[in-house]
């Protein structure tokens, strides 16, 4: 679980990160789920844009991938949504205490 202050700094990370998936009428499927999955080992923090032909609400999307996925939502704005995975082979980013 995220504390207020790490939540705030990976939201600062963000900023700065393009969207890298994008979720269309097809929705989530296994197959989308495993390039996240994919993604988020190789990277810990990735934005995900659910495109508006999609019929599905970026918050509810957000709290099923990281459920499936055991990863920690950080922020949903609009349509986009950011998630973090610690990768414990091989860390990134140190989160603050």
């Amino acid at each position: 679980m995220l504390t207020g202050k790490q939540r705030s700094y990976l939201r600062s990370l963000a900023n700065n990160i393009d969207s890298i998936i994008q979720i269309g009428k097809n929705g989530v499927d296994e197959a989308l789920l495993k390039q996240i999955d994919e993604a988020l080992t190789a990277r810990e923090l990735i934005k995900i844009t659910v495109l508006k032909n999609s019929l599905l609400d970026p918050y509810d999307t957000c709290q099923y991938v990281c459920k499936k996925l055991s990863a920690e939502p950080v922020q949903v704005i609009g349509h986009r949504f950011v998630i973090y995975r610690r990768n414990n082979k091989k860390p990134q980013i140190n989160l603050p205490s």
